[in-house]
């Protein structure tokens, strides 16, 4: 649009019209500015009330809500369309508490919010994360009567969503009737976005039992669901009918796919379907590099990294987090402080505390203890309870007493309820003959009545997820799992196991500490796959928890003795066990 080459100084109303429609669909405000400064030397902008909100609008969709505001101001007759146009600004851009500031200004104007301006308002909440003000615009929404809308309803579960409030969403959600297919994708969405991905694929299912068609936002948010619930058999049935519903060159629904084949362990698959897409954009990138490094493919994922570097795609935070959690797992020092200093002189991203977390773990695992705390005290931002067990981690591999100490007791500050650190501290201690600190430690947990947490697992057979905690006998199938178990142990024991009891945080006799040992949740998990499966098929068992070093040892045997791929996605990292060794190498 060369606006300043127009041979008439003024032009028709309806010209204007159509010139910021333009710049409008183009998101082009410069040309726009151009407009504005003829229609006010012409003296139309403050007669045209119409082009005066083409004008709002514009400013507002591209982000200079200073010029809309100003403008807004000047406009002497402004119904409420105009206000939601830069209540919308505002909610989408911030500063948030400007959409509150016009919204009051709206009702002492005498005027009604609608179902836009409820939405915008609501958006603007979530984005302060203000439960309250959030409930005190629901309360409004009712007394105005718009809590059937279903635009209104879908920007009230997506708020509570946002604050934490899952169970409010819902309600909102049940209170409507006439629900649309955008009301069912934001409870979807609330549900797999607050760690619920089992309700989320429970409402799917409803969803489509109640004949509403799946859209792209729907199909993308159920495998991601699962995705996180490991059941790749569900995942593979989603992939299977969003093919069947013609999605299959839509790269939205392709990249979720990836993300969740490489999630489940298979990043074979993955890859696949990542070089099929059509365009790949920076979240295919980071769906691709992170399922390599959570799989320990560490050269798998430079390797796809420098190329991403290659399409001139630039990298961002969660990018990193890939690259170095592969540098990580793969033990790749050199690499991993190359990339981490690139990261911040190359591309000006601020480490964040994930980014920190693997640095700390990678030093941590290569015994540079002393640089890994060392890198604690110059972070930037305050270091959280992923960084600090990574060091009592790596303080446990390599019998680092002091250092131990100190990361669990700022460990105690943070999470003063959580077992897990003191148990790995009572490991350090008794590694290195420390029984007096030992027994300290064990008073400390009683007189603080700390209990352990409670381990679970879980694995998907015959699209049905079981799920199992330590010691179980609630199954139906309890017995046949022990027998199971029972035999692996006689297997294992002429193989020269030896089961190591040091995971048993009690005072209970040594062959107590075995069985609690042999009833721990991934092995009760693998014991069903097991009996529930055919010779050969592959087990993906999910667990909430770290992976204890007696299970390692015994899933490794057990690949070995019944000749089975099994895959373990415990709380820290994937482990693929196959012929008797484990993707990790002991490194974990």
């Amino acid at each position: 649009m060369l606006l300043l080459r127009l041979k008439s100084p003024i032009l028709s109303q309806n010209s204007y019209s159509f010139l910021l429609k333009s710049c409008i669909a183009r998101k082009a405000v410069e040309p726009g500015k151009q407009l504005h400064a003829r229609l006010f030397i012409n003296g139309i902008i403050f007669h045209d009330f119409n082009l005066a909100t083409k004008l709002v609008n514009l400013y507002s969709i591209c982000h200079s809500l200073t010029y809309a505001h100003n403008l807004f101001d000047k406009i002497p007759k402004r119904n409420l369309f105009l206000w939601n146009i830069l209540i919308r600004g505002y909610a989408w851009n911030g500063p948030y508490e400007s959409a509150f500031q016009l919204y009051h200004q709206l009702l002492d104007h005498g005027l009604d919010p609608d179902n836009f301006t409820f939405p915008f308002l609501l958006k603007a909440c979530s984005g302060l994360s203000a439960i309250n003000l959030g409930k005190a615009i629901h309360n409004r929404v009712i007394k105005t009567g718009w809590e059937m809308d279903v635009f209104v309803g879908a920007a009230l579960i997506d708020m509570y969503a946002k604050c934490g409030y899952v169970n409010e969403s819902r309600l909102v959600f049940d209170n409507i009737m006439n629900r649309d297919v955008v009301l069912w994708n934001s409870m979807l969405a609330t549900y797999a976005q607050n760690g619920h991905p089992e309700e989320c694929m429970k409402l799917c299912c409803e969803m489509v039992f109640q004949n509403f068609m799946p859209t792209e936002a729907t199909l993308v948010t159920a495998i991601s669901a699962s995705a996180d619930l490991g059941a790749i058999n569900q995942g593979r049935e989603l992939h299977g009918y969003s093919w069947k519903l013609g999605f299959v060159f839509n790269d939205k629904v392709k990249t979720g796919l990836v993300d969740m084949y490489a999630k489940s362990g298979n990043v074979k698959i993955a890859r696949v379907l990542f070089e099929e897409l059509r365009e790949k954009r920076l979240v295919s990138w980071n769906a691709m590099i992170t399922g390599y490094a959570m799989h320990g493919h560490a050269h798998e994922a430079l390797n796809l990294f420098k190329r991403m570097l290659e399409y001139s795609t630039q990298p961002d935070h969660i990018t990193f987090v890939g690259v170095l959690s592969a540098c990580n797992r793969g033990a790749l020092l050199d690499e991993g402080q190359m990339y981490f200093d690139s990261m911040i002189k190359d591309y000006c991203i601020e480490p964040s505390v994930q980014h920190f977390t693997c640095m700390i773990d990678l030093l941590g695992h290569c015994n540079r203890l002393n640089e890994a705390y060392r890198l604690i005290t110059e972070m930037k931002v305050t270091p959280d309870s992923g960084v600090w067990g990574a060091l009592l981690n790596s303080c446990k591999i390599h019998g680092n007493v002091e250092l131990g100490e100190l990361a669990l007791e700022r460990l105690i500050k943070l999470q003063p309820d959580d077992a897990g650190n003191y148990v790995i501290l009572s490991n350090i201690y008794a590694q290195a003959g420390k029984w007096e600190r030992l027994q300290n430690l064990r008073k400390v947990m009683i007189e603080r009545n700390i209990k352990k947490s409670i381990a679970c697992s879980w694995i998907e057979v015959k699209n049905k997820i079981h799920a199992f905690v330590c010691g179980d006998t609630s199954h139906p199938m309890s017995d046949e799992l022990y027998e199971e178990l029972e035999k692996m142990g006689e297997f294992m024991a002429e193989a020269g196991y030896i089961p190591n009891t040091s995971p048993v945080f009690f005072d209970v006799e040594d062959d107590e500490k075995m069985e609690m040992v042999n009833g721990h949740s991934e092995r009760l998990a693998i014991a069903f796959g097991l009996i529930s499966t055919p010779p050969g098929a592959k087990l993906l068992v999910t667990k909430n928890l770290r992976v204890c070093e007696d299970c390692h040892v015994v899933i490794k045997l057990i690949s070995k003795i019944k000749k089975r791929e099994i895959t373990v996605r415990d709380v820290n990292r994937y482990h693929h066990f196959k012929d008797g060794i484990c993707s990790c190498g002991d490194y974990w």
